[in-house]
C-alpha cells in the first residue's frame, strides 16, 4: 500500500512539477517574445485556466505527501517524505500570499484593458514563480529519493 501511494504521489507531483517548469522555462518566455504584446492575451487565458486547476493539484499533492509521511512514520524515508511535503506546503503558501494576487489580476486583462505596469507585474510573477518551481522541484527530488 505504501509503495503504491509513494508511486502515485511521485507521479502526481512529478507531472505538476513538469507543468510548472514548462511554464517557467518555455511557455511564458515564448509568449513574452510575441510581437505587439501578443502574449498578453495568452498569459491572461493561462492565468484563468491554470488558476482553476492548480489549487486542486497542489492541495492534492500535499494530501498525498501527508498520507505517505504518516504511513512511513518511523521508517528510514519518513523524514524525506515529511520534508518534501513541508516544501509543497511552502509552495502553497507562496502561491496564496504572493502569486495568486498577481495571477487574479492577470486573468482579467486583455490587450485593450491591461494596466500601464502590466509587464512589471508579469516580471514579478515570473520571478516568484521561478522560486516556487525550485521549491517544488526539491520536494519532488526528496520524494524520489525516499522511494529509492
Amino acid at each position: 500500500m505504501q509503495e503504491t501511494l509513494a508511486v502515485v504521489t511521485i507521479v502526481v507531483v512529478g507531472v505538476m512539477v513538469g507543468v510548472e517548469f514548462a511554464v517557467a522555462a518555455f511557455v511564458n518566455p515564448i509568449l513574452d517574445r510575441l510581437p505587439n504584446d501578443g502574449g498578453l492575451g495568452a498569459r491572461s487565458d493561462g492565468a484563468r485556466v491554470l488558476g482553476r486547476i492548480m489549487p486542486f493539484w497542489y492541495l492534492g499533492s500535499v494530501a498525498l505527501g501527508t498520507v505517505w509521511a504518516a504511513l512511513a512514520w518511523g521508517g528510514a524515508s519518513a523524514s524525506l517524505v515529511a520534508t518534501g511535503t513541508a516544501l509543497l506546503v511552502l509552495g502553497v503558501v507562496m502561491s496564496i500570499l504572493l502569486l495568486v494576487p498577481i495571477n487574479s489580476r492577470v486573468a482579467t486583462w486583455s490587450n485593450e484593458g491591461a494596466p500601464a505596469d502590466w509587464k512589471r507585474q508579469l516580471e514579478r510573477w515570473d520571478r516568484l514563480h521561478h522560486v516556487r518551481v525550485g521549491v517544488i522541484v526539491l520536494a519532488f527530488a526528496l520524494f524520489a529519493v525516499a522511494l529509492v
